[in-house]
């Protein structure tokens, strides 16, 4: 059976396979992005109903189109995001190779390049970028056994709240998701529990300005490094019902009951952590702090943009924060189901080379691997804060386009001087 070959080969056909596609052709450099289901599969299946971006349109989108529905100031919804990505592709012409599955990734010997095995046959590739995002491996934490008779499902898995049986829900987890899941089941009429730990609180908007916009204006996008023990801090922000700032204390004084971070199961029983309230003033105090920063920038910029005081209003503390649930009785509380929304691990496992730390983590710069040929797309930090985000990974891509080209004009060099070398 012949053998395919390509110069450069492309895992994953997300936002940041597309991207690659995109600056690889403006290089002109030949390739081929494989994708084992569809076009930005992970935005329809792997996303609740009713998802829409956390961005506004006019900011988390590539340069080249925009969306063709949503305004841009407002947020689209997951499948215009999907539609969107595909359009694209097929505007730039790149070349997606649909239902082939990357299985296994191997340098090979005794000759620049790698093999790799797909379900449709083997492919060498002398360049691989893997492009399958920071989404890989849903975690979801060993706590509630399956012995409990509960149902429990990641956030990935979870679509809407007619999947769930009756009755009350625990969500784990008050990121982005976890937080827009738990106010989903609480105004379809369930009884919601939602679990919270440490996290950022930004508000959606202030004085008439998206925080998207506030991130970029103040210079945190273009962070290249995180804080001490804030690489993988969680982040609270809402797209839904039109952009809304997320405000735990509302949604308790609404009805759902907050409690700090869970911690262990034993006889039926769920034990949480007594730091609810600790969790809750952090997520203020990083509020009120880019309120301040907002207003600093617009006072030294000489900004016209309305004053907001109702931006930094506290409401009383609920209930469960003045009195905290540390122990819950699944059962006496009619809890059912549990929602895990907590996070993702990566998953290189296919990937057979020498790149990663003894953590399983990439080795590289800016996507640049620290084994020679071989580079990433879409990790959180890759480059900078935005990254992981539709517009960060459109910059990242060109810089990594820009390294493959780079190498892949020394290796032609060397094989013309070896040519030129042989005619003589």
């Amino acid at each position: 059976m012949s053998v395919e070959r390509v110069d450069t080969l492309v895992v994953g056909a997300g936002q940041a396979g597309i991207a690659m596609s995109e600056h690889l052709s403006q290089c002109g450099v030949p390739h081929l992005v494989l994708e084992r289901h569809r076009i930005a599969e992970r935005w329809r299946t792997g996303r609740w109903d009713s998802l829409v971006a956390n961005g506004p349109a006019w900011h988390d989108r590539f340069p080249g189109m925009e969306f063709p529905v949503t305004g841009p100031d407002g947020f689209p919804p997951k499948d215009e995001v999907a539609d969107y990505f595909a359009a694209y592709a097929e505007m730039i012409g790149a070349p997606v190779r649909c239902g082939v599955e990357v299985r296994e990734v191997r340098r090979l010997a005794g000759r620049p390049g790698f093999r790799v095995e797909t379900s449709e046959g083997v492919i060498e590739a002398d360049s691989v970028v893997a492009a399958t995002g920071p989404f890989q491996r849903p975690i979801m934490p060993a706590i509630v056994p399956e012995s409990a008779g509960l149902v429990q499902v990641h956030s990935n898995a979870y679509y809407n709240p007619q999947q769930l049986p009756d009755g009350a829900v625990l969500v784990v987890g008050a990121g982005s998701s976890g937080v827009q899941i738990a106010d989903e089941l609480l105004r379809s009429g369930r009884r919601v529990y939602l679990s919270v730990g440490p996290h950022d609180r930004p508000p959606r908007a202030y004085r008439g300005r998206d925080f998207c916009w506030w991130l970029g204006v103040l210079g945190k996008w273009d962070m290249e490094t995180p804080g001490p023990g804030t690489e993988h801090v969680t982040i609270a922000v809402s797209g839904a019902r039109g952009g809304e700032t997320i405000d735990f204390r509302r949604l308790a004084h609404h009805g759902m009951i907050l409690v700090g971070r869970t911690q262990a199961y034993r006889d039926g029983v769920l034990t949480f952590a007594p730091d609810l309230n600790e969790n809750i003033a952090r997520g203020d105090a990083n509020l009120m702090a880019l309120l301040d920063e907002a207003d600093a920038y617009i006072a030294a910029n000489g900004l016209d943009l309305p004053a907001e005081p109702d931006a930094r209003r506290i409401e009383a503390d609920p209930s469960c924060m003045t009195d905290p649930v540390l122990e819950l009785d699944l059962a006496g509380a009619g809890v059912t189901s549990i929602i895990w929304a907590t996070g993702y691990g990566l998953d290189y496992g296919w990937l057979k080379v020498d790149a990663f730390d003894d953590k399983g983590r990439p080795k590289h710069q800016r996507g640049v691997s620290a084994e020679p040929g071989i580079y990433f797309l879409g990790l959180p930090w890759q480059a900078r804060r935005g990254s992981s985000f539709i517009w960060g990974v459109w910059h990242d891509a060109k810089h990594v386009a820009d390294r493959i080209a780079t190498r892949r004009k020394y290796r032609e060099y060397h094989e013309a001087a070896r040519h030129a070398a042989e005619r003589r």
